[in-house]
């Protein structure tokens, strides 16, 4: 059928309506059918979505898109995570330039993740193949995805076989560094999943400074100790990066070096603790309405933490009040230098918890303050006149015609400019984008 097919077209309307309403009606087989039918339909859009995107990656510019990349864009208007639809971006972007791939990826013959690991073979193919036996190559792996029954792993034999038969003097694999990757994602229930591909003198180095802090610890009765392997190597990669921060080395970020930074109402923290009598006493001047719901705690990068895990943070930590007003916006900071204080970026990030530009959130450490009213035309370093923003935001915003105003609630506002919306609708704020809780 293509990509110009009649998206109802491969099932009846009778059999499409009482599937969408009472599938329990189905026969088995129109079940079955329908279920294979609509599964055809979902891979022709997809398909569709992947190929348009990549002409949004190749046309729109960042003024158009208002974000740095096709990929934050796509994100931001979607239900999709950023890794997803950098995923769509990436596969549009390099089908363009494989057209054999681009073929049978868009007649839907092979699947998007097959294409990815074909096309990535295509691009970096071994350093021993002569470029005359690319086709032949290419060729064998797009039989080896074609149809239903293919499967990754066969896909990936094909490619281990011809990485053997065109072995050079280069490093082999396991030597070469150009292949390394580390992935660190957010999950959607508020984890970290951690998926890399090391050589192995990194890997050596990974291993070596995991052994001594992922040692089974019997107790003191000799009874043996209850972690997993996996477990043990978790709490010894945990104690590797408090070391590593602790020491001081790490360099800077936004004025600061990097640490654990965990946001929270000073009553919330103060309730049924003994950690500290300190929270107790900023209790009284602190705001309730630090986050749209009281007793949930916030760290840049993970968001959401709970009051337990932050009363075990702030056993050690040293706080820094800031009080704020009922709409969660910090009281006036007023400075007469042009550079934001340090403890103007904390009651900053308190306000806009990154960067502020509808659809970026990019983490508070990547941020920096921005002057709503410019310094050089007489606007001041007060909490009014300042909101965080990405280093691209940042840019963007004084090189286009995207503008800023402070709302009466006191957080920012953003006016897109002409070419992205002719009316100028004001735009909340990423952190304001949905309403806030009863």
């Amino acid at each position: 059928m293509g990509l110009g097919g009649d998206i109802q077209g491969a099932l009846s309307d009778e059999i499409l309506a009482t599937a969408v309403g009472d599938a329990w009606r189905l026969a088995e087989a129109e079940l079955l059918d329908s279920v294979v039918r609509i599964s055809e339909e979902i891979q022709r859009l997809e398909a569709l979505r992947v190929k348009l995107v990549g002409a949004v990656d190749h046309r729109c510019k960042v003024d158009v898109l208002g974000f740095p990349n096709a990929k934050m864009w796509l994100a931001s208007k979607t239900l999709l995570e950023v890794g997803a639809a950098g995923r769509i971006v990436l596969l549009g972007r390099g089908l363009r330039l494989q057209p054999e791939i681009a073929d049978e990826y868009f007649d839907t013959n092979i699947s998007a993740e097959h294409a990815a690991l074909i096309m990535k073979f295509c691009e970096r193919p071994p350093k021993g193949m002569p470029l005359e036996a690319l086709d032949d190559c290419r060729n064998a792996l797009l039989f080896a995805a074609t149809g239903p029954t293919a499967n990754t792993d066969a896909v990936r034999a094909v490619i281990a076989r011809l990485e053997r038969a065109f072995e050079s003097d280069d490093p082999p694999p396991s030597e070469d560094t150009d292949l390394n990757e580390f992935h660190a994602s957010k999950t959607l229930n508020g984890r970290v999943a951690v998926r890399g591909d090391l050589d192995a003198v990194t890997g050596e180095m990974l291993l070596s400074a995991l052994s001594g802090l992922s040692k089974p610890r019997p107790a003191q009765d000799g009874t043996k100790d209850p972690r997993t392997p996996g477990q043990r190597r978790a709490d010894g990669f945990t104690e590797l990066l408090r070391r590593y921060l602790d020491s001081g080395i790490a360099g800077e970020e936004g004025g600061e070096r990097p640490h654990v930074s965990v946001h929270v109402n000073a009553k919330d923290l103060a309730d049924h603790t003994d950690c500290s009598a300190r929270a107790q006493q900023d209790a009284a001047s602190s705001d309730d309405s630090l986050f749209t719901v009281d007793g949930v705690a916030w760290t840049e990068w993970m968001g959401p933490l709970s009051l337990r895990a932050a009363r075990l943070l702030s056993c050690d930590s040293i706080y820094t009040p800031i009080v704020l007003d009922d709409n969660g916006a910090p009281l006036d900071l007023g400075i007469s230098t042009r550079t934001v204080t340090k403890r103007q970026r904390k009651a900053l990030v308190a306000r806009d918890r990154g960067c502020a530009f509808p659809g970026c959130g990019a983490p508070p450490s990547w941020c920096e303050g921005h002057h709503i009213i410019h310094w050089s035309a007489g606007g001041p370093s007060d909490m009014g006149n300042l909101v965080l923003l990405c280093g691209f935001h940042h840019r963007l915003l004084h090189h286009s015609d995207w503008e800023i105003e402070m709302g009466a609630d006191r957080h920012p506002t953003f006016i897109p400019p002409g070419q992205v919306d002719w009316e100028r609708n004001p735009i909340p704020a990423h952190n304001r984008a949905r309403p806030r809780a009863s």
